[in-house]
């Protein structure tokens, strides 16, 4: 590792040598690229060049694709931006990348997911950083060109501070939501009610004066499934 640099995403893949999925990566400053994942093979442990950066931009998420899903990309001020990977095309590992969203001055995309388009019921959950947060149906977010400025996924109001992370969530998942504090909330999605996409969403946790929520992560199953099949197994 060079210094400065830090681990963005984590995948597990069985097999790299697959001619039928990709690597699908987004910058800090909207850029985004996507990859054969054959092109990742021959990996050394010094590692191998995935994307080439611009000066001060930094990778912040990449995902496993099959070449077939939407794209959504959110960013620090309250903006998304849905389009389909096909508007990207395949390119090489030693590359720049294309214009995945047109930011505002001073904004930074903070967030991908990785969506189906044929998916009915999925909903988009958005957090920012003074303990606010809201469900919205991923229908809201019509399909744009790749390289739009995007929609108003959340009003970033004096009240609710900026964008912290967006996500593609389910009724059965929960959140567990991590402050700069220390303090740690786990709340359940099917809480929440699915509301318009430009609104200030509601209080998802009481945070204390200068605390900010920094990390929120998406956790598939509850500690009651977990007991019950530990329960079942013994």
């Amino acid at each position: 590792m060079q210094d400065g640099e830090k681990v963005t995403t984590i995948l597990p893949v069985k097999d790299l040598n697959r001619d039928d999925l990709f690597l699908f990566m987004a910058t800090k400053q909207g850029v985004v690229k996507k990859t054969p994942l054959m092109e990742y093979v021959n990996i050394r442990t010094t590692g191998i060049n995935a994307v080439n950066l611009d000066e001060g931009d930094k990778l912040i998420a990449v995902a496993l694709t099959d070449g077939s899903k939407d794209i959504f990309l959110a960013s620090r001020c309250g903006k998304a931006i849905r389009f389909s990977e096909e508007d990207a095309r395949p390119m090489g590992r030693v590359t720049r990348g294309v214009r995945g969203m047109n930011l505002e001055n001073g904004d930074v995309v903070i967030g991908m997911e990785v969506v189906d388009p044929t998916a009915t019921g999925s909903t988009i959950f958005t957090v920012t950083e003074n303990g606010y947060g809201k469900r919205t149906d991923l229908d809201e977010y019509r399909d744009q060109s790749r390289g739009g400025k995007g929609l108003i996924t959340i009003k970033t109001s004096e009240r609710n501070g900026m964008v912290v992370d967006v996500m593609q969530v389910a009724d059965d998942n929960e959140l567990m939501v991590i402050t700069d504090q220390g303090k740690i909330l786990r709340v359940p999605v099917s809480g929440f009610s699915v509301i318009g996409r430009n609104t200030q969403g509601v209080r998802l946790m009481v945070t204390e004066d200068q605390e900010k929520i920094v990390a929120v992560a998406k956790l598939a199953e509850s500690d009651e499934d977990d007991d019950e099949g530990s329960e079942e197994q013994a």
